[in-house]
């Protein structure tokens, strides 16, 4: 229990000082990755979202999402990147190899699709490599350089404000 708590406030501290530390280098270049994180306790239709991108232009093999799961015992299909609380450790430390590798790869679009104020979610976004992080909460605005403020059953409202802007800031043809 208490190194539990003392291993979210070292998670915490390593957040804070990642976004305080943040630059923005927003490159010029069109969209062709994407990154998507999503909290299945939230939301769990991936085709809506993907085929959200792929109608802008973004090519199917492109698009790469990870889930956040709670239940140990939920089973994804075997394709799927999946990770949970237990492969968290201390100081922004991360145990799982998918995770790592996702944080690593330099989308130039990332989508933080959750709204819960969740440690683990907040850490892998702050993590990633992304050139564009986009979210949906506005919790903490040091996380995401854009932010759509809506729920994650607006769908339909995310992917009309998304278009809008992205087509407004030149990112998609």
């Amino acid at each position: 229990m208490f190194l539990n708590l003392f291993r979210k406030r070292s998670n915490q501290k390593y957040i804070n000082k990642v976004l305080n530390s943040k630059r923005s280098k927003i490159s010029e270049k069109k969209i062709r990755s994407v990154g998507i994180i999503l909290s299945l306790d939230e939301y769990k239709d991936y085709d809506k979202l993907r085929d959200i991108f792929v109608n802008i232009g973004i090519n199917e093999n492109k698009i790469k999402f990870i889930a956040y799961i709670t239940d140990k015992d939920f089973q994804l299909n075997h394709w799927d990147d999946y990770f949970n609380p237990e492969d968290f450790g201390w100081n922004g430390n991360i145990t799982n190899i998918a995770l790592t590798e996702f944080i690593d790869f330099k989308y130039d679009v990332l989508i933080s699709y959750y709204r819960l104020d969740n440690l683990d979610l907040n850490l892998v976004t702050a993590k990633s490599k992304a050139n564009f992080k986009i979210g949906i909460s506005n919790f903490d605005q040091r996380l995401n350089d854009f932010i759509i403020d809506i729920g994650t059953q607006h769908i339909g409202v995310f992917r009309n404000e998304l278009e809008k802007y992205l087509k407004g800031l030149n990112k998609i043809f």
